[in-house]
């Protein structure tokens, strides 16, 4: 080992879900959206100049925070912008999560960024157990800590947490910030926004990715109390004042003002992920109540692998995660209906030549 490597800090980075070169497949392993932006979206890269590149993007966003402002009902000053709900969450864990002597707690079946960024940043973190049936239990979050996350809806098992349990962890710790990240809260539960007027302790993040079709421009946010947001800024602003560029500001403008879009394509994905359930459980498979974009499924004779290859082969991805606990699952993200039913066609085609070879 060279004398500077001693000095490097050696990390386990996230693996984000596989991206496959041909386009042609069926794609539903990373919860994207199968349906497009807002028709606003591509008028404004239609009518983008490339000349404005040459000047530094506008540093506040303060256009995008105002809209997004209206949309919620608050003021631009709670809210905060960043590079997808990444960037906004590992920012607000650089911030907020200081207490060198007490951890930070979140479910041990989540995000797996979470503990990457603790990592990162050396904070001291505990991974509480979720239930036998997935659910996050909260008795595991009892006492003073440095900091809590909770993703609600949660991913990748789907499950919501009802605000009144999420009300009860805020009043248990004053001592220290909370955040709910709700990157799935449009397909289903109630967001955590309104209850941030009763606590300043609550941040409550959201994503473009899913709901507004905008994984590939990098769009996140938080909302809280205007003095959680102004520490947020601060951090963000000693490290780069230039965090977005101008044609994403503006996308992200177009996206949020076409509400009528945005409520048709939800309420699609949602009709779309309740016919799923039904047609997945005909065939054999079980999973949590799903309140997000995707259904995480088990089958009762197949296992999970298995699926996950043979439905790889026929160019259908879906997520399979090699962990204990949650290695017999498959993680759907919610296509189109077409998409869906392609995915059917070949679920049955595996179930029913494992079910002759076994029988034989």
């Amino acid at each position: 080992m060279s004398e500077w490597e001693k000095n490097v800090k050696k990390l386990i980075p996230y693996v984000p879900g596989e991206q496959p070169k041909d386009k042609n497949v069926i794609k539903l392993n990373t919860n994207e959206n199968p349906y497009p932006p807002a028709p606003a979206v591509q008028e404004v890269l239609e009518d983008f100049y490339a000349d404005e590149l040459r000047r530094y993007p506008e540093p506040t966003l303060l256009e995008l925070r105002s809209t997004l402002a209206d949309f919620h009902g608050i003021s631009p000053d709670e809210v905060f912008v960043g590079v997808g709900s990444d960037d906004v969450l590992a920012m607000s864990f650089l911030t907020f999560f200081g207490d060198k002597k007490r951890p930070v707690r979140f479910p041990d079946i989540t995000y797996s960024f979470y503990d990457v960024w603790c990592e990162l940043f050396g904070i001291e973190y505990e991974r509480i157990p979720v239930a036998e049936d997935l659910s996050i239990d909260l008795t595991g979050y009892e006492g003073p800590c440095g900091g809590i996350v909770i993703a609600n809806p949660n991913a990748p098992t789907g499950l919501y947490l009802d605000t009144g349990a999420l009300c009860h962890v805020l009043e248990s710790h004053p001592e220290c910030v909370v955040i709910v990240d709700e990157a799935y809260v449009d397909f289903g539960g109630e967001s955590m926004l309104r209850y941030t007027d009763h606590y300043d302790n609550l941040l409550v993040v959201r994503t473009f990715s899913k709901s507004r079709s905008l994984a590939g421009s990098r769009i996140g946010y938080a909302m809280g109390q205007k003095k959680l947001i102004s520490y947020l800024l601060a951090a963000r602003d000693s490290f780069n004042s230039y965090t977005m560029d101008t044609i994403t500001q503006r996308i992200g403008v177009a996206s949020v003002k076409d509400k009528a879009y945005f409520d048709r394509q939800v309420r699609q994905i949602i009709d779309t992920r309740e016919m799923s359930k039904n047609r997945l459980l005909e065939l054999g498979f079980s999973f949590p109540e799903s309140s997000t974009n995707f259904i995480f499924a088990t089958h009762e004779r197949v296992p999970a692998e298995e699926i996950f290859e043979k439905l790889r082969d026929r160019g259908i991805y879906v997520r399979y995660f090699k962990k204990p606990r949650i290695d017999n699952y498959l993680r759907i993200t919610v296509g189109t209906d077409e998409q869906m039913e392609q995915l059917f066609k070949a679920l049955e085609e595996i179930l029913s030549f494992k079910a002759k070879r076994l029988s034989s």
